[in-house]
């Protein structure tokens, strides 16, 4: 089976669907920015805050080439997709973008003080923003899932479905 991948905006559940898709799949799953953060001995937000995007994005490309597994599930960050390396990296793996509304996501992550591109601006229009800038990225996924109003068991089955 090739790897599946994770791709989509903060808060939209790639880690809680990673992780109960790769036990349904009896499959390994990673978490890159949980890796990042546990080789880094620090957050994604410290990791910002210190050194920068750019600095972060460049390790988040080399921990997402050297930790890939095949047989997988893959969690990336929110905008690991963005990089064009990455994305070449990953084209022979299933890539499911999970899609989550805004609002849903401002809900989700309002008082979530970690969240390094929301620092300054914690509102739906910036996370619509974001998106947005992405939406191009997003779309290149082999499947969309919606996510709004459903459990994580709902959108594990709708995965499941999916690649059958």
């Amino acid at each position: 089976m090739k790897s599946i991948v994770l791709i989509g905006m903060m808060g939209t559940g790639k880690s809680t669907i990673g992780k109960y898709l790769a036990e349904k799949l009896n499959l390994k799953f990673i978490d890159i920015d949980s890796t990042i953060e546990k080789f880094q001995q620090m957050s994604i937000a410290q990791i910002f805050e210190t050194k920068g995007e750019e600095y972060f994005r460049d390790i988040e490309r080399e921990y997402i080439m050297n930790t890939f597994e095949n047989n997988s599930v893959i969690a990336l960050g929110g905008g690991a997709y963005e990089d064009k390396e990455t994305r070449r990296f990953l084209m022979n793996s299933l890539i499911i973008h999970l899609k989550t509304s805004p609002n849903i996501i401002y809900e989700r992550i309002k008082n979530d003080k970690t969240r390094p591109l929301l620092k300054d601006q914690m509102t739906v229009e910036k996370i619509a923003q974001i998106y947005n800038s992405r939406a191009i990225n997003y779309e290149k996924a082999n499947i969309t899932i919606t996510t709004d109003n459903k459990t994580p068991k709902e959108i594990v089955k709708e995965i499941m479905e999916a690649i059958e």
